[in-house]
């Protein structure tokens, strides 16, 4: 895996995945998000780095739509978002993007045993991303709670 930072677009199978979301037609897009976080979050063996990887960037990329959510600004991601396009998503998105971060940062997980393995300041930086996007992702909406507590990391 080709990483340059800890940011959820800052690797090459991330940034490859955006790619490919933006090539994609505004109506398949939703489609490619939910594909991608369904990959990992119903992964029962070993996750591959890959699959953690795209479904973070997706998992952001669904946060950066809700309220409270982080403007997408990395020049890595999809051109359409940032060149001020957004997406429609389905409301159930935001709760299957919880459930992928939480099977990544579950263990059993090699994008989760790569930056334990490297420690220090950008394994730190990497989890605190996985956190922000998380918090985000797990608001209330219309007044229900769409996930718990989280789980913790490790």
């Amino acid at each position: 895996m080709g990483t340059w930072d800890s940011g959820p677009f800052d690797n090459d199978t991330a940034a490859d995945w955006c790619g490919e979301l933006d090539d994609a037609s505004p109506d398949d897009r939703p489609t490619l998000i939910r594909v991608t976080l369904t990959r990992a979050a119903d992964e029962d063996d070993y996750l591959d780095s890959s699959d953690a990887c795209e479904a973070i960037a997706a998992a952001a990329i669904v946060a950066a739509q809700l309220p409270g959510g982080q403007p997408i600004t990395s020049t890595y991601a999809p051109d359409f978002l940032l060149d001020g396009g957004s997406l429609h998503l389905p409301e159930d998105l935001a709760a299957l993007a919880v459930d992928a971060i939480d099977r990544i940062m579950a263990g059993d997980s090699e994008w989760l045993d790569l930056w334990q393995d490297a420690a220090g300041t950008h394994a730190d930086a990497a989890f605190d991303n996985i956190r922000s996007i998380r918090a985000v992702l797990a608001q209330p909406r219309n007044g229900g709670q769409i996930t718990d507590t989280p789980p913790p990391l490790f």
